[in-house]
């Protein structure tokens, strides 16, 4: 940590083992609600500063309790937690904060709607430490518990928003975080079955991209590839999967009639099969494509490596809206060829 003038400890900031230095937006934002809400206490399952919540503990010590390596029982006391008035925050990395303790997390949390917040970091493939540690699946199955809502902010511009939507709730959450890489410029707000709308597309956009979580900004560079060809797209950050924002899924994908999603998941049960099925059952006709973690395992590696090489790159959401439209043009002169023929 920091040493600003005065010798008072500065914690805004922390160096890492590669030697650079990432603010810690995630943990000032949990110290900030801890600040004006005495019932926030913060549990921690051995990964204190991985978390970024070492800033909790040294804050409130009295208000952090760490349980070890034991996550299923984590979510035990928690609950208890929650039952006697607290406002529990546990923390882990996302694997082991939703596949190890699910069934905790479905008759302690889910069933009761127990008032605990789960915060779940290192998602998809933002890890070198490889399957053990990929949390390609969480979204999946915690989607499928009743009472579950599923949070994952656009990056550290939603962090505070996202913390403080969390905590109004009323009901098990599950926050999904990657750390910050650097200090957002202008904080965005978060609304819980809310999504936005970043970019229009102008006046008829060629497809829509819906993407969650750190795709937002790979959609967005997806979408600055694609204009000077002469592709319009609009991009829509939906960070809440569930409750999904249905109405403005339905809306986009009936004005751009072309629907891409982009998420850091597995393509099965995360973003991509909440909007399809919304699409489906209110009966929108739209081409459609996902981008995500095709139904296989990943492996260790960097961020930028793992995303080029199991598709989730800008370059891949580019390519996914070219073949859509690709396809489209390809159907359209199959059926004025099919037409032509019939006249005859």
């Amino acid at each position: 940590m920091s040493q600003p003038p005065g010798g008072s400890v500065d914690f805004t900031t922390t160096r890492i083992q590669t030697g650079s230095i990432f603010p810690r937006v995630y943990g000032e934002a949990l110290v900030e609600l801890a600040r004006e809400r005495d019932d926030v206490v913060c549990l921690s399952a051995d990964l204190t500063s991985s978390t970024e919540i070492d800033l909790f503990r040294d804050a409130f010590p009295d208000r952090f309790f760490n349980l070890g390596i034991a996550e299923a029982n984590a979510i035990g006391v928690a609950a208890g937690m929650a039952r006697c008035g607290d406002l529990p925050f546990f923390h882990s990395f996302g694997v082991f904060a939703s596949r190890r303790p699910f069934d905790q997390i479905a008759m302690q949390l889910a069933y009761p709607r127990t008032n605990v917040k789960l915060v779940g970091f290192l998602p998809g493939l933002t890890t070198l430490l490889g399957v053990s540690h990929q949390a390609i699946d969480d979204l999946a199955i915690l989607r499928a518990l009743p009472n579950m809502t599923l949070i994952e902010p656009s990056g550290p511009e939603q962090f505070r928003a996202a913390v403080r939507a969390a905590a109004e709730h009323r009901g098990p959450v599950y926050l999904r975080i990657k750390r910050a890489e650097a200090r957002p410029v202008v904080p965005q707000p978060l609304v819980i079955g809310r999504g936005d709308v970043v970019r229009l597309g102008g006046d008829a956009p060629q497809a829509v991209v819906f993407a969650c979580g750190l795709m937002v900004a790979t959609a967005l560079d997806a979408a600055a590839r694609l204009a000077p060809q002469g592709i319009e797209i609009a991009v829509v950050n939906l960070p809440t999967i569930k409750p999904l924002d249905t109405e403005l899924v339905i809306a986009e994908a009936r004005r751009c009639g072309a629907v891409v999603t982009a998420e850091n998941h597995s393509i099965l049960g995360g973003l991509g099969s909440a909007v399809a099925e919304t699409l489906m059952e209110a009966g929108v006709a739209a081409r459609f494509r996902r981008v995500g973690i095709a139904d296989r395992f990943a492996e260790g590696g960097s961020t930028p490596y793992l995303m080029q090489k199991y598709g989730l790159d800008a370059a891949a959401v580019e390519d996914a809206v070219r073949r859509l439209l690709q396809n489209a043009t390809h159907s359209a002169a199959e059926c004025s060829s099919s037409d032509r023929t019939a006249g005859r």
